[in-house]
């Protein structure tokens, strides 16, 4: 079954300006603020139908400060508070083995050697060493999954899988 990859991704929201000339301060729902700023456009919809161009962007702590075509003032800069920003995939190029989380959310999670269904990806929980993975079984138990490459077989987001190998005591409930 093919699994529909959304185009246009959720990069994060608009928390307010800085300065006086309508730059934006961008709270990134991605990895950093680093990645965004090689962004050279960003879209004000889901379906890419309102590109707006990028003037100007740098990491500040961990917001992105931006400068956006036409937004001149603090005035036209709160205006937009809160809004979302949307990037378009094909604008960014992922190291392999690296995914937009959004992609990997209702990913069905199978074990690599039996094909048994483990549940679905609800939820991906960043922890600093390594990604936990939220997995929901079919009957609504929740199981946090190391995403290390000892568990982690293979990830399919256009099959919308996910293959892992389950340590011991993973997804039994034995002491």
């Amino acid at each position: 079954m093919e699994h529909s990859l959304k185009q246009y991704l959720e990069a994060g929201k608009i928390v307010g300006t800085h300065g006086v000339r309508g730059e934006l301060r961008v709270e990134p729902w991605c990895d950093s603020a680093d990645f965004l700023t090689g962004m050279r456009q960003f879209y004000w919809d889901e379906k890419g139908a309102r590109p707006v161009k990028v003037l100007q962007a740098r990491p500040h702590k961990s917001l992105l400060l931006l400068k956006l075509e036409g937004i001149e003032t603090v005035e036209q800069g709160d205006a937009l508070r809160g809004k979302i920003l949307y990037l378009d995939r094909k604008d960014v190029k992922l190291p392999k083995g690296r995914y937009f989380i959004q992609d990997l959310l209702g990913l069905s999670v199978l074990d690599a050697d039996t094909g048994k269904a483990c549940g679905v990806l609800t939820q991906v929980i960043p922890t600093g060493a390594n990604d936990v993975y939220e997995v929901k079984t079919p009957e609504g138990k929740t199981y946090l999954v190391p995403a290390i490459k000892e568990i982690i077989v293979e990830i399919q987001p256009k099959n919308g899988k996910l293959l892992l190998r389950p340590m011991k005591g993973l997804f039994d409930d034995e002491d």
